[in-house]
């Protein structure tokens, strides 16, 4: 979403020139898309009695049905408090490609490509992620992830290709503002 000025040509309602000058209209332009990253919704079904949604699909090569591959290795849970930013996460040691999905509660999640190489280094796209809609996200190697959690908290359900190893992690850290303050800042509009 960005601001484009208003003038007074534009438009059919005439307004006393101190809004127009404030007045702004919001564009809708579409999400900067990384290379290897994809997402996927999910069918959440519902009945009177709760709801039932599958999360993967698996069978000897992987997960089905997915627009790529990854064979499960490590499938995790995490709670997030509320208002709770962690960021950012990178993995560069050995291939860790990951998977997320948000059962309940709400994350804000950016994405940064730091491949050298990758025809979309340096790309930054944001994505919102809900219990209420919930949408499966592919994070590749290389590319920076990090969330803030809603107000009520979140819970993350996510599938990884490499297990975690307690004795050397492969989960670099980029400080939550490497990549500007502003990512994090409350939409006010």
């Amino acid at each position: 979403m960005t601001d484009m000025p208003a003038t007074q040509a534009q438009h059919r309602i005439q307004l006393a020139p101190a809004f127009t000058q404030a007045l702004k209209f919001e564009a809708y332009p579409a999400s900067p898309q990384i290379e290897g990253v994809w997402t996927q919704a999910l069918r959440k079904n519902r009945s009177e009695n709760g709801a039932f949604m599958e999360y993967l699909r698996l069978d000897e090569q992987g997960v089905q049905q997915l627009p790529g591959q990854l064979v499960p290795r490590q499938i995790s849970v995490s709670w997030a408090a509320p208002s709770r930013i962690n960021a950012f996460h990178i993995h560069v040691k050995e291939e860790q490609n990951e998977i997320w999905c948000v059962i309940s509660g709400q994350l804000t999640v950016w994405l940064v490509d730091c491949r050298a190489g990758s025809p979309t280094l340096g790309v930054q796209r944001k994505l919102v992620l809900s219990g209420e809609q919930p949408t499966m996200v592919h994070i590749p190697s290389g590319v920076a992830h990090g969330y803030q959690a809603g107000d009520a908290g979140a819970t993350l359900i996510y599938t990884m290709d490499a297990q975690f190893n307690l004795a050397d992690p492969n989960e670099g850290r980029l400080p939550w503002n490497f990549f500007g303050e502003a990512l994090w800042a409350e939409d006010r509009g």
